[in-house]
């Protein structure tokens, strides 16, 4: 990628200046053992303010817990005010489960997932409040604004985002340019929520790169959710998998808005 040092440079004086702004002494992040979450910590230390990185394993695979200690540890050794805990949230997510007695089935299931990213949410909020701190971010651009792939009040529940206009691919650049280790660089991204350790790719259908592509097509043409699809696809320079792709783009895009857009509120007219 171009310029990555100014890109650093901007990046870390704008949490700065957030942080000043909200009265804030610092960042809370959870990590993942993931480049997002990694890039976002480098970053957040990079601003000299304090810094508590939160690991919050809920039955997660033990090389995605031990890829976050690992960066946790180093950078908790090269930055004097960043600081790490980890906090396993196995037990209270089973109590949980145990409480709710759902039924079983797809419906279920993924809302069972999005519990764990949600009483994930709930702690890093507990720990900001009690030292000060802003809950940050750690959704890519596609992540965020391409296909919504994230839980609502989840990992979405955050105060700001710092890394959210930039591309997966853009990520990994700069990553590589702060030092992120090489093994969360090579590292499959994942969300870490399920039990079978499932890749972000399985989940959605496409790799980051596709839907990069599809991303900036969608762009380029001027395409919106509610919009027919066929026009994207028009031509002969398509072939099939970049249909196909294109396809998973816009129905996740479409699908997701409820979390991309504000809450709707029924106003009630003056008379």
């Amino acid at each position: 990628m171009t310029n990555p040092d100014s890109i650093v440079s901007h990046i870390t004086s704008w949490l700065i200046a957030y942080a000043s702004k909200a009265g804030a002494k610092g960042f809370v992040l959870g990590v993942s053992g993931g480049v997002d979450s990694a890039l976002t910590a480098h970053l957040c230390a990079l601003t000299g303010l304090e810094l508590r990185l939160m690991e919050l394993p809920i039955h997660q695979p033990p090389s995605h817990v031990q890829r976050g200690k690992d960066m946790m540890d180093t950078l908790c050794g090269k930055h004097a005010q960043v600081t790490s805990r980890c906090v396993d949230l196995t037990d209270l997510f089973d109590q949980h489960l145990e409480a709710l007695n759902l039924p079983s089935g797809r419906l279920t299931e993924l809302a069972l997932i999005n519990t764990r990213a949600r009483l994930r949410m709930t702690t890093l909020y507990a720990e900001a409040q009690a030292h000060g701190l802003l809950v940050v971010g750690t959704g890519n651009k596609v992540e965020d604004f391409g296909i919504g792939f994230y839980t609502k009040y989840g990992d979405g529940g955050v105060d700001l985002s710092p890394i959210a206009d930039l591309t997966k691919s853009e990520v990994q650049g700069l990553a590589r340019f702060v030092g992120v280790p090489a093994a969360i660089l090579t590292a499959t991204p994942s969300d870490g929520l399920w039990d079978d350790g499932r890749s972000d790719e399985m989940q959605i259908g496409a790799s980051y790169p596709e839907l990069e592509w599809a991303m900036a097509r969608c762009e380029a043409m001027g395409w919106q959710a509610g919009q027919p699809v066929e026009p994207l696809m028009a031509g002969d320079d398509l072939s099939d998998r970049q249909c196909e792709v294109l396809a998973i783009y816009c129905r996740m895009h479409a699908a997701n808005q409820h979390k991309m857009q504000p809450i709707p509120i029924c106003v009630i007219p003056n008379k």
